[in-house]
Order: structure tokens, then sequence, then C-alpha cells
């Protein structure tokens, strides 16, 4: 039989009031934006080309320094979103087609692209809608900006 959990569990594992929430482990991080297909695991080497880094205004952000680090908002539901009055943005750093993204805690930044089991990240879908995180457009220009439509995080309930 399948564990079902309430949605004030759910809420409890992503919200950031309850302490090393998901909320909390990403807390202050970024999202790297690639081309192609994502690994088929988030413990696997990052692949394809880095064509964005996503951050709050698309602010510098360094390991154990918080300032433009990404924070999400209140869970509700058992989503959690980004936070709504942030912009999540960064500055084109390739030009490509956005296919996947690795949303990477604040002290892991430096090794978000090797392979790694221990760091805290998550490995998501990119698309202009109905993706994990999604954009206006996924194909990518050097020297533009992208800002991040929707990204919100999903507890299932099952």
């Amino acid at each position: 039989m399948a564990w079902r959990l309430s949605t004030g569990m759910r809420n409890a594992l992503l919200d950031k009031a309850t302490g090393d929430s998901l909320a909390n482990l990403l807390d202050g991080g970024i999202i790297k934006v690639y081309t192609g297909t994502q690994p088929a695991t988030a413990d696997l080497a990052a692949t394809g080309t880095l064509l964005c880094v996503i951050s709050v205004a698309s602010g510098a952000v360094a390991d154990s320094n918080k300032t433009n680090g990404l924070v999400f908002g209140a869970a509700v539901a058992g989503v959690l979103p980004h936070h709504g009055s942030d912009v999540w943005s960064g500055l084109n750093l390739a030009t490509g087609t956005a296919g996947w993204a690795r949303f990477v805690a604040n002290d892991a930044i430096t090794t978000a692209d090797a392979a790694s089991s221990t760091d805290v990240r998550l490995d998501m879908a990119a698309a202009t809608s109905g993706a994990q995180i999604n954009f206006s457009t996924t194909a990518l220009v050097t020297g533009m900006t992208t800002t991040v439509s929707s990204c919100a995080i999903t507890q299932p309930a099952a």
C-alpha cells in the first residue's frame, strides 16, 4: 500500500517555517539552465551547454553568500511557489534552446556541474508551459535576460 500524505504533512515538508524543509535547503540558491536532455539523476554531472544562471533580479550569487539567491514563498495545498515579489532572472551566457535546469543549494554553487551524491540540488524540465520551470521562450540568446514565468515544487499526496 502506498503512503498518502495529508496536505498539512506536505506543507510541513515544503514550508520554510518548519526547519529543514525543502525551501530551507534550497534557500539562497540558484538555477542553472542548460540545453539538451537532463541527466537520469540529479547526482550525475550536468549535460548540455550552460545557457543562463537564474538568481533574484540577475544578481551575482556566491557559495555561502545568499545575497541575490532564490527564495520560495509559503507552501499552499502542497505547492511551494517562488517568492511572489522576487523576479527570478539571469543574463544569458550562450545561445541555445533551454531543455532542462538544475536548482542548486547555496553551499553547492561551485560544484553544481560535477557529479555528486551529497550536494543538495533538484533537476527539472524547462519549457514555455507545463514544465517544472517555465520561461516565455526557450530560445535563449547570448546577452539577453531570461525571466522565469513560473517555478513551483509540488509535493504529491500519494
